[in-house]
Formats: structure tokens, sequence, C-alpha cells
């Protein structure tokens, strides 16, 4: 047979169920390679490759540090089926025909593969590619690539168990002690799903002058090792904000939700990418730094958790409410006025630092005018309580 200058008109992998959105371990892989040409060409072989990998690259100054994980290699010389073959065992591919070659092969066991993942500096990708090898041509290669989605049950004792803590902060203004803010939060469960809610049940008191915000946000954590190095990369998914909290009062969340975004679950099994993901709770404080309370979240794969699990603790947080560690309640009868010792009004007018550039919060000014509160009213003219409170005093 002559050799002649070959051209390949079309070489591509096609899987045999491209609907598909992800593959799990253990799953099988299969598809086929097709081939036409526009002229007269010699095959000696068309291998088939099954690769899997990590691989994390940024620079740290000069140096450029880069490491990579194999987790999947699979290889296959396909068979050329019924074509007639030479001594070496080269096929011709003419013109006009349409050539399909059938491959296969399973994906190894759950936990040994890592979820497919893309982040700001590396990434775990999948994919088939397939080789044309051409006596004495270059080698024509096609690739196909694949998503990977290792299942994350988070319906275990330990994800489902509560988790909460307390945090509390001493502000000070030019050095001179300006009182303290301090919160108390907690979650029922640390395992959740996309489009889930998290409950939570949070206490926030504010001794000190100035104006604070109570705010939550969902965070995820990218950390990144390479040659020795690690690189986190932390960012801010979705939040939730409070009522502005004046001096010497207190606020409380009796469960107030913030829903779990579309995002990948957590990767916790990668030897150099790590994503996991926490529920950042914090007092935004003018001109000082916030008091942050991180609670760690597992987000699990979609359909292992339950929309209505979710729906069903909220339900039962907020009944519950009244007996909770945060419930707050008001007298059941107006103060006698034997009671009040002495005139409720601000000694001072309030002198807030500046608001910093946290965000979106209204401006606080200076200097804010004196305020006097009323009289108790009568009890000919008081009415009847109706309600829970929202903010009360500090005691």
């Amino acid at each position: 047979m002559v050799a002649m200058t070959k051209k390949v008109k079309t070489f591509q992998v096609v899987l045999s169920d491209p609907c598909k959105s992800f593959y799990c371990g253990g799953d099988r892989v299969s598809g086929r390679v097709e081939v036409e040409v526009s002229e007269v060409t010699r095959v000696s072989a068309v291998k088939l490759l099954g690769l899997g990998c990590a691989k994390v690259e940024y620079a740290k100054g000069k140096q450029r540090c880069r490491q990579e994980a194999e987790y999947l290699r699979y290889e296959e010389v396909l068979s050329l089926g019924d074509q007639p073959a030479d001594s070496d065992g080269s096929v011709v591919l003419r013109p006009g025909n349409k050539y399909e070659y059938p491959f296969g092969f399973d994906l190894p066991e759950q936990g040994q593969l890592v979820s497919s993942y893309k982040g700001k500096f590396g990434y775990v990708q999948y994919y088939v590619k397939a080789q044309m090898e051409r006596p004495q041509q270059p080698t024509v290669e096609s690739k196909k690539y694949f998503e990977v989605e290792e299942p994350l049950d988070v319906n275990t004792p330990d994800l489902l168990s509560p988790a909460g803590g307390m945090k509390e902060k001493k502000v000070t203004c030019m050095f001179i002690p300006d009182g303290q803010v301090s919160l108390n939060a907690k979650i029922d469960r640390r395992g959740f799903c996309e489009g889930e809610d998290i409950c939570i049940n949070a206490k926030f008191e504010n001794t000190c002058s100035r104006i604070v915000v109570p705010k939550a946000a969902i965070i995820a954590k990218h950390t990144y090792q390479a040659n020795g190095r690690t690189k986190v990369f932390r960012q801010k998914l979705s939040s939730v904000r409070g009522n502005h909290i004046i001096s010497g009062m207190c606020d409380a969340w009796q469960g107030k939700t913030i829903r779990v975004p579309k995002i990948k679950p957590s990767m916790l099994g990668c030897n150099i990418i790590r994503v996991e993901y926490a529920l950042m709770i914090y007092i935004h404080i003018p001109g000082s730094e916030k008091l942050i309370l991180e609670l760690p979240l597992v987000i699990g794969t979609s359909g292992i958790g339950s929309r209505t699990n979710s729906v069903s603790s909220q339900e039962g947080s907020i009944s519950t409410a009244s007996q909770s560690w945060v419930s707050l309640r008001m007298p059941a009868e107006p103060p006698s006025y034997c009671d009040i010792t002495k005139d409720c009004r601000l000694d001072q007018p309030l002198t807030p630092l500046l608001d910093d550039v946290d965000c979106d919060d209204s401006p606080i000014f200076m200097n804010a005018p004196s305020f006097q509160f009323p009289s108790p009213p009568a009890y000919s003219e008081a009415e009847e309580y109706k309600g829970n409170a929202q903010m009360l005093p500090v005691c």
C-alpha cells in the first residue's frame, strides 16, 4: 500500500450516555471512538486511556509551586474490528466510511476517587483520551472529560449532632475600655446538603457605646498544598444579617435560617486539595475588628440529605424556642411605680466610632442628640402585651 499524505476528517470520543451528569466510584464508563477520513489513511493502532488526576499550581514569589496526584489510570488498545490487517497489524481507513471502535472500563470502587473540582489554584479532572497512531505521521488525539462525584453521606451520628460555641470581645477606644460584645450560638447539626436551611439559635449582647450588627455567612475554605507549601483561599457564599443593637441592649435569633446555596460537596479525601465549609456567625463592630465564631459544616451530595429533614428540624426549633437557652420572656404585668428607682434616660449622647468598610451597614453618626424616655403610663393606659420581644436591655 502506498503511503500518502493523510487527512483525518473526524476523530472523537463519544460516551454511551452523554446526558449522564456524573459518575461514582464503581460505575462503568463506556462509549466509542468515531473515525472518518477524507483520504486513504493507514492506522497502526487506536489506543484508549482513562485518566484522573489532581493538580495544584501557583506562584509563591519567584518560585513556581506545582504538585500532582493521580487517582485513575486505565489503558487499552482497541480492537480494529473485522477490517483486514497487514502483517504488522495496521489497517487502512477509506473515505466515505464511518469507523466506530467501542470501549468500556470500570472506575475504582468508592473511597478510592475524589470528586471533580475546579478552583482558583488547582483542579481535579477525569477524562478519556483516544490516540490514533499512524506510520510516519503524527499521532492524532481526542479527549472527552467526564465528572466524578463521590457520595458523601451526612446522615451519620457525628454530623447529626449539634454544634455551638460562645465568644466575647472587649472593645477599646484609644486604649480606653469601652465595654464588650458577646455572642452565643448553636445549630442543630453539622451535615447539610444543597438547598437545605441551616437554623441558627443565637444570643448577642452589646455593652459598648457603639451600634453593632449581628450577621451570619456560609464560608468556603479551599486549601492547596504544593512543594511543602500551603495556600488557603476563603470565599463568602451567602449571608444573612440581623437588626442593629444599640448600646446596653441584646438581641436573639430563634431559628433564623440561611440556605445552603448550589455548591460542590466537601472534599476531604484529596492529598493536595481540600474543600471545607463553615458557618461564620459574627458581630460587626464599627471601628474595631469583628467578633467571629465559626462552626464547621460538612456539605454532602445531593439526594443523601432530605429537604424535609431541614424543614422539620426548623419547625422543631421554633416550637421549642420558649424552652431553649436563647428564649427571652417579658414580665407578666407592668411594674409598680414604687419599683422605679431612677429616671430611665441616656446618661450621655451615644458617640460610636464611624462605620468601617465591612459592607452595606447604614451609616452611624457622631454626636447623637440626647433622648429622654416618657414617664411610665398609668395602669389604665397600659395595653395588654402581645408578642415576643426581640430586643431587651442587658441585665
